[in-house]
């Protein structure tokens, strides 16, 4: 079956190895992009968009009423089947903080856009979204030792808008938050006011058909699930390991999506070598 996908943060890295591999299955895939020209010289994305596959939405995730165009235009091509959620700054170094992102944050309100928009369709989309490892007590406990101290302090700032992302997906999924250990996001990643009364956000224990990814730590190198008899491990508990590479997630991606998502379906699941 033709799938219709939405994929929120695809010009480059998970989102848009994602996107391709989708395409290639023949897929009809909707970009939302803040710069539409990152795909001008893209020669597979340009086929992709000739055959009428690829489509591409000007806007920003951080405002709502752009977020709710790329639902529209998607919606044109019939009943979206899945949303894919990657969305993530481009880190600067910062010598006290370690890496930080513009705004902090920036995943966490794009989320809660893409929510309070999902159109309430029948069946509602699948909804996969890209966290990390190390973002919770149990998951930075799990984590190889020399490890940790390179998720706690180089990617605290990022780590700390990926768990308000995931309290946002928790809240709306309905599973049990462990706040005594991973604490509240304050309000600078959660914005003012109730962040649970936002217009339009699923009310909670309502959204079910919805998959969280933490990739350990991500390297550039090739997709080794494909040829080399090896290949990445997938487990919905901690798990130890040390890299695993975008390519790598973004095939575990698609085949979660197309082929194993009774057996992913509302679960947060850790990917590594």
């Amino acid at each position: 079956m033709t799938q219709n996908v939405l994929v929120i943060g695809g010009s480059r890295n998970i989102g848009y190895f994602s996107a391709i591999r989708f395409l290639d299955t023949g897929a009809t895939v909707t970009f939302l992009l803040r710069s539409p020209s990152v795909f001008d010289k893209d020669e597979v994305i340009q086929g992709h968009i000739k055959s009428g596959k690829a489509h591409i939405v000007k806007g920003d995730a951080l405002i709502e009423s752009d977020v709710q165009q790329s639902w529209n235009e998607a919606g044109k091509h019939g009943n979206i089947d899945l949303l894919l959620f990657t969305v993530g700054g481009t880190p600067k170094f910062h010598p006290v903080k370690g890496f930080i992102i513009t705004p902090e944050n920036l995943v966490t309100q794009s989320l809660i856009n893409v929510l309070c928009t999902m159109p309430r369709t029948t069946p509602e989309p699948k909804l996969i979204t890209i966290s990390s490892a190390g973002v919770t007590r149990a998951s930075h406990t799990a984590l190889p030792l020399l490890l940790k101290p390179v998720y706690g302090y180089l990617l605290a700032v990022p780590h700390k808008d990926k768990v308000g992302a995931e309290r946002v997906i928790s809240h709306c999924a309905g599973w049990t938050w462990k706040s005594s250990e991973d604490g509240e996001p304050d309000e600078n990643i959660m914005g003012p006011g109730d962040w649970t009364q936002r217009s339009g956000l699923p009310a909670a224990g309502t959204l079910k058909k919805v998959l969280v990814i933490r990739p350990a730590l991500l390297t550039d190198g090739e997709c080794v699930a494909e040829g080399s008899g090896k290949s990445y491990r997938v487990s919905d508990g901690e798990l130890k390991g040390w890299t695993v590479s975008r390519k790598d997630v973004a095939h575990f991606v698609v085949d979660a999506a197309l082929n194993r998502w009774r057996e992913f379906e509302n679960k947060v699941v850790s990917i590594a070598y």
